[in-house]
């Protein structure tokens, strides 16, 4: 949270509304964030009622300090664009640059760095000008938190450190301890430890001469943070940094629980848990988790219940107490899907990165239920702890499309799911779940769901993955197949024995981190690949699937492409034969080159009821949604951009089946651009979407995108992936382009039927 936010520019005169400012401010004060919104909207209300523009804007800046508190940034930008207009009616510079000082901190924490930098040097510009020391000092530490966030550490110390120097010397300690609090994290992640100690004590004696306060409370928490992480840079000075450490976050307890602040009281507890964790004290450990617990129940704050939940789950896990720690992960588990909003906390109060606080939730608690499903013998006790796995597994791929997308799309599809158990007669779903020591195959059979322990661990199976995705690419070698027969041997070989009996058409494979980046197809048994054997086809979620045959009547189509050379992007000749197929083949409506623009797209899609929509032209798929889009000829297309367009047809009772990308590529070894490759159909409200991995011969695509559509036209039994796999048969056989490298970065994506 930036001091920005209470350093609030406005005069607030007296009257009827002052009542739930005042509310609003204690609230703020003690951490009770779901009573200051409430009371101070309502404040907001009034000041408009009343048309007193200026203390109007001076209660949106407190109330999206709450909602910024909450992790409701979105809400927070609102209330903060609402004040800024507010502002610059007024004239007056002062508040101009509070709100503008508020944008910046709240687009750092979300992770948009360039919005952050417009904001934030404007604001530092007016609170020059004006000779605003405190809120200049407020507003150079929000561009440390930017510089840190960029991962320019010697930047972000200079801000830092010009920050906590300008709050001295005005007399502002909170703002001068919170300043060299986070010059400390930036010295230890710039590889700087003793000047991360001599910072951090700098900073507790600072903040040992503040008043108890929320604020006060929570810089108390990020210090002892702060030491404990310094540890293991500085093993012989270990006992100290532990005493300074406990030493904090004691004392946080202490301020929380005298300021009657049960949500700081929860951090200060839950970290004191932390730190007997790391020491091996579990029964100590347990007992102060259960206690921050306790406070984070007491005040609704499920942001900070989950992690103590999780906490608790890890400490039984340790000893030795499996089903009641099952039963905690399980909370933490229900807690995190109940949160929506952004995560925020620690270092400048940048967005929690998922790979570190939300992911490993889950996968702890499907490794849990796998252990337990491995001790038991009975089928029927097995079946129920193998289902929950998937089910775990199911919620965090849910979870990864919307912290990659950042939106709720996954749910508009969640709400239509159908079980592909009982679709799964001609085909099998193969689960991997990438674990540290194994790697754990859930395959649902026609017979049931089963489970297959690969003795493979996470990171073995990664480095193999990565040589066999860079391999593929090099066309002129093979090199890949040693790669392909190992990632066979794993993934696919124990199968073989259940797979033998059934006719099984089809594998349908759900994707974990790195397998997001390689085909399956490209998979060698020494004699043949994959796709000669099955038709495949990639989900990135049983339950984001929704499985419907190809709509065959009346098929319509939209083909765009771009066949020039433009914005930096090479030349793609061969689009013309690839339109003039589709062209041929069904009802279509074609713009190519200068007909492709953004306005005639929408213009098209509004107007007419697509079954498929197929886009020859570059796109790029990168590991941050905001590095993603597709080109077209006036611009690029993001995947929010996308969705508006391709959206419309999420509200239609027969939405969009086919969604085609036959040029874009992924960040080789970037899972999580493959991850917003696989979720693409998901964003676009597509049931299905063909798309490739990695840039391929342009030739190549029109021959093998041809040669699917004519299929899928043609024949009104073959499915979307036996469609693909003939296709992919076709140029493979062509002595010119049997390297997978060609041929298997076209993945089917959801929907294979």
């Amino acid at each position: 949270m930036s001091p920005a936010f209470a350093h609030t520019a406005w005069a607030v005169e007296a009257g009827s509304p002052e009542k739930y400012l005042e509310q609003g401010l204690q609230a703020l004060k003690r951490g009770a964030f779901e009573d200051a919104v409430s009371s101070l909207s309502e404040a907001v209300r009034l000041y408009e009622r009343a048309g007193r523009a200026d203390a109007q804007g001076a209660a949106l800046m407190h109330l999206a300090q709450a909602h910024s508190a909450l992790g409701q940034n979105r809400q927070a930008i609102q209330r903060l664009e609402a004040a800024l207009a507010l502002a610059e009616k007024s004239g007056r510079p002062a508040p101009t640059s509070v709100v503008l000082a508020g944008l910046g901190n709240v687009a750092v924490a979300i992770g948009e760095p360039q919005p952050a930098r417009t904001y934030l040097t404007k604001s530092l510009d007016l609170a020059k000008a004006g000779g605003d020391a405190a809120l200049e000092a407020a507003v150079l530490n929000d561009l440390g938190n930017l510089w840190a966030m960029e991962k320019k550490y010697s930047e972000a110390i200079a801000a830092y450190r010009e920050s906590s120097q300008v709050a001295k010397r005005v007399g502002h300690g909170a703002l001068t301890a919170r300043a060299l609090s986070n010059a400390a994290v930036a010295f230890r992640r710039n590889g700087q430890w003793r000047e991360s100690e001599t910072s951090l004590d700098a900073a507790s004696a600072e903040i040992r001469l503040l008043g108890p306060s929320h604020d006060t409370a929570f810089l108390l928490i990020g210090l002892g943070l702060a030491y404990r992480d310094l540890r293991p840079s500085l093993p012989s000075y270990g006992d100290r940094l532990l005493l300074q450490a406990a030493g904090a976050l004691t004392e946080a307890v202490r301020v929380a629980e005298n300021a009657g602040d049960r949500r700081a009281a929860s951090y200060a507890w839950g970290y004191l848990g932390t730190l007997y964790e790391d020491d091996g004290r579990y029964g100590d450990a347990l007992q102060l988790t259960r206690k921050a617990i306790f406070a984070a129940q007491q005040v609704n704050a499920p942001e900070s219940l989950y992690r103590w939940q999780w906490q608790a789950g890890r400490v039984l896990r340790k000893l030795g107490v499996v089903d009641d720690a099952i039963s905690a992960y399980r909370h933490a588990v229900q807690t995190l899907q109940s949160i929506r909003a952004e995560l925020s906390v620690g270092f400048g109060g940048v967005q929690t990165p998922f790979r570190e606080w939300v992911e490993p939730v889950y996968l702890e608690l499907v490794d849990l239920l796998l252990q337990r499903a491995a001790s038991l013998q009975n089928a029927a006790q097995i079946g129920p702890y193998l289902i929950e796995a998937r089910e775990a597994a199911e919620l965090l791929k849910a979870a990864e499309l919307r912290d990659y997308f950042r939106d709720d799309c996954v749910d508009t599809l969640l709400a239509k799911i159908t079980s592909l158990d009982v679709l799964a007669q001609t085909a099998v779903v193969v689960y991997p779940v990438l674990l540290p020591d194994r790697t754990e195959l859930l395959v649902s059979l026609p017979t049931g769901l089963k489970r297959i322990s690969v003795p493979v661990g996470s990171e073995r199976l990664t480095r193999e993955v990565r040589e066999l995705r860079r391999k593929l690419e090099k066309r002129t070698t093979r090199e890949y197949f040693p790669h392909a027969r190992q990632l066979y041997e794993w993934l696919i070989r124990p199968l073989e024995t259940d797979l033998a009996p059934l006719r099984i058409e089809t594998l349908v494979f759900v994707p974990d981190g790195p397998l997001r980046t390689i085909p399956m197809a490209a998979l060698h048994d020494g004699r043949q690949f994959l796709v000669e054997k099955y038709a495949l086809a990639v989900t990135p979620g049983l339950n984001l699937t929704d499985p419907r045959p190809v709509n065959r009547r009346d098929m319509k189509v939209l083909a765009v492409g771009v066949t020039e050379a433009i914005q930096g992007f090479p030349a793609l000749p061969n689009v013309t034969v690839e339109l003039e197929v589709l062209r041929n083949l069904f009802k279509s409506t074609t713009l190519v080159n200068q007909q492709f623009v953004v306005a005639r797209l929408e213009k098209e899609l509004k107007e007419e009821p697509f079954t498929i929509v197929h886009v020859a032209s570059h796109g790029h798929f990168g590991g941050d949604v905001k590095d993603t889009f597709l080109l077209a000829f006036d611009d690029k297309l993001t995947m929010d951009r996308l969705n508006d367009l391709i959206g419309v047809f999420k509200f239609r009772d027969d939405p969009l089946d086919l969604l085609t990308l036959s040029a874009c590529d992924t960040a080789a070894g970037d899972d999580r651009a493959a991850l917003g490759l696989a979720g693409v159909a998901v964003k676009a409200g597509a049931r299905s979407a063909l798309a490739t991995l990695w840039d391929i011969n342009d030739r190549v695509s029109a021959d093998l995108v041809a040669a699917f559509y004519r299929e899928l036209k043609e024949s009104s039994s073959v499915s979307r992936a036996t469609a693909l796999r003939h296709a992919q048969m076709k140029i493979l056989t062509d002595p010119r382009y049997e390297h997978p490298g060609f041929w298997s970065p076209f993945l089917l994506i959801n929907n294979w039927l």
